[in-house]
């Protein structure tokens, strides 16, 4: 049985494979390709839309228990070289 995660854009929930984590390096919100780095991580669908609506609801911003803005524009970067 696969563990299942919550997306923080759609809040539905969805097998872990399919869902992209990501965790903070300082005040940078940073992707987790291989979901191996250490710390906190918040689970999300790597489309446009639950990105966008995570991003425009502060979501990864609560999910990782920030304090203070965090820093997406590599993140976003990163995700549109993607595809």
């Amino acid at each position: 049985m696969e563990p299942v995660r919550t997306c923080v854009g759609c809040r539905a929930r969805a097998p872990r494979s399919s869902l992209l984590r990501v965790v903070t390096d300082g005040s940078v919100l940073v992707a987790d390709e291989r979901a191996v780095l250490p710390g906190r991580g918040a689970w999300v669908h790597e489309t446009d839309a639950c990105v966008s609506k995570a991003l425009t609801r502060r979501a990864f911003v609560r999910a990782l228990r920030v304090s203070g803005p965090l820093d997406t524009q590599t993140f976003e970067s990163t995700l549109q070289r993607k595809g």
